[in-house]
């Protein structure tokens, strides 16, 4: 597209002040979001005025624009953004809008709104993924309490040696799930890599737990805005009971104990997805809308 630029990774200080200055309250507007899965969505981008217009262009499907970012006209800093995806989409659409997005800046005279239900965020209140509490979490602090039981092992937070051993949990994982046959899950498992081969850079948090040397589990996240923390990535052996639980609980407990919300992405509308989502009992859904023009 003309005047856009494929992401690159010196990109980050552009992208982290604009976010920073504008905090966004969906998954997907995070430096290290774009950047783990550029190779799926080739995001770019371009300035404008005195905000940050992105686009994706996934997998062999139309391109799409994100809400503008750091605009102090986003109405009009949308219709530029329509205008561009226009020049190559007869139906250029905004994609994963807010809540307050929408009801700030789209004129419903002039656009259609449609709620995006699966790749609405789930966002929970970081006190109760930590202390799991009272009925609701019964059976959550049961599987923590006894994978805690059974297994002698290490939480570490994110270093050197311990990235290298997430790499070796991922792989394991991936010849378990048969990445390689799945485009989905193949997709993933570029995504995971480039966040952990670029982590000195991206500079996420991340926790492991480790047993007999081995990493078992690990979980990836940041800060999304000054309320909210977002998990990217959270992987684990699955032959070990309770550890998926456990590295929910001691991610949140050892980095995010400090936070009010932890936003935990969507389901993509997978049921077996949508149901452990669920089983969690988050707080609200941070609902995403799809945005286009109506003539």
């Amino acid at each position: 597209m003309d005047g856009f630029k494929p992401l690159r990774l010196e990109d980050r200080k552009t992208f982290d002040d604009f976010f920073r200055n504008d905090p966004p309250r969906v998954s997907e507007l995070t430096f290290t979001n774009l950047f783990m899965w550029r190779h799926r969505y080739c995001p770019q981008w371009r300035l404008h005025h005195d905000g940050l217009l992105i686009v994706a262009h996934p997998d062999s499907a139309p391109y799409f624009g994100f809400p503008p970012v750091g605009a102090a006209d986003k109405a009009e800093a949308l219709d530029a953004l329509l205008a561009d995806l226009r020049s190559i989409e007869a139906e250029p659409e905004i994609c994963r809008a807010d809540r307050d997005f929408i009801d700030r800046w789209v004129d419903s005279s002039r656009y259609r709104v449609i709620k995006d239900r699966d790749n609405s965020d789930y966002v929970y209140l970081a006190q109760e993924l930590i202390d799991l509490p009272g009925n609701r979490f019964h059976g959550k602090k049961n599987h923590v309490n006894k994978f805690v039981k059974s297994y002698d092992f290490e939480y570490r937070a994110l270093d050197d040696s311990v990235i290298t051993r997430c790499l070796d949990l991922q792989e394991s994982w991936c010849e378990l799930r048969d990445c390689a046959e799945d485009e989905e899950l193949f997709s993933e498992d570029r995504a995971v890599y480039e966040a952990l081969l670029h982590h000195d850079v991206l500079g996420f948090q991340g926790g492991a737990i480790i047993i007999d040397s081995r990493v078992e589990a690990f979980a990836l996240g940041e800060m999304l805005n000054p309320d909210t923390a977002v998990i990217h990535v959270e992987k684990a052996n699955p032959e070990i009971p309770g550890i998926y639980a456990a590295i929910n609980q001691l991610f949140c407990k050892e980095t995010w104990s400090d936070v009010k919300y932890v936003n935990r992405e969507q389901d993509l509308g997978v049921e077996g997805l949508r149901k452990a989502k669920l089983s969690y009992h988050p707080h609200h859904l941070e609902e995403k809308f799809t945005v286009m023009r109506k003539d």
